[in-house]
């Protein structure tokens, strides 16, 4: 997705062009001026359209981000259909790695995860980006059960959670680089956990459960 430019852009009417622009005008402004400085008239500004416009469409300042994020997350990370599970898996995970580690995706672990994050609208946003990406990515894991490639009541959520769990471990905690290697490990990891059939979805609610104990311990 190109990103708008630093200054105001013409005008661009109404309409998915407009809102394109808008969507565009706020991953350019998350990457200039970081979540904290972002506001709907710069956004308004900088697509060209008039804030009224942005407010029709994006009740606020978090919403706007989100759906920004969630459409150049599905254009970024579109979800394959190569007809196998690990070659699906593997294009995911790169494709992922890839965009976390480009302009964008530095901005979002910037606005995301440093001390923005702790504001509840950006843990909400979090939260329904990563909802968001799960919904799109999910065919992929219904498709391989049917295929017979992953077991019976494979849970779709935590088999991508650990596929994703590898990358954003170095992008978060390790600072170790991210190499194309790092996208095929984790395929293999997960693949070995979902045939063992440790991500299935009573193994799922088992581990909550565990997780709810500890937690009143």
């Amino acid at each position: 997705m190109e990103l708008g430019s630093s200054g105001p852009a013409r005008p661009v009417g109404r309409g998915r062009k407009a809102q394109a622009a808008v969507r565009a005008a706020t991953l350019a402004e998350l990457l200039d001026r970081g979540y904290a400085e972002l506001t709907v008239e710069g956004v308004a500004q900088r697509a060209g359209v008039h804030k009224t416009t942005v407010y029709r469409r994006w009740k606020d300042r978090a919403s706007l981000v989100v759906d920004a994020l969630a459409e150049h997350f599905a254009t970024d990370i579109p979800t394959p259909d190569t007809g196998a599970v690990e070659t699906d898996l593997r294009a995911l995970a790169r494709a992922l790695a890839h965009s976390m580690t480009g302009p964008v995706g530095r901005a979002v672990q910037t606005a995301m995860y440093s001390d923005a994050g702790r504001l509840p609208e950006i843990a909400e946003a979090r939260r329904r980006v990563f909802a968001d990406r799960f919904r799109r990515a999910e065919p992929v894991i219904t498709r391989a059960i049917e295929r017979g490639e992953l077991p019976a009541g494979t849970d779709p959520v935590e088999l991508l959670k650990t596929l994703a769990a590898p990358i954003y471990f170095r992008l978060l905690v390790s600072a170790d680089p991210i190499e194309e290697g790092t996208a095929d490990q984790a395929v293999r990891i997960t693949l070995a956990a979902a045939r063992a059939g440790a991500l299935t979805q009573d193994s799922a609610v088992a581990v909550k459960a565990t997780e709810a104990d500890a937690g009143q311990a």
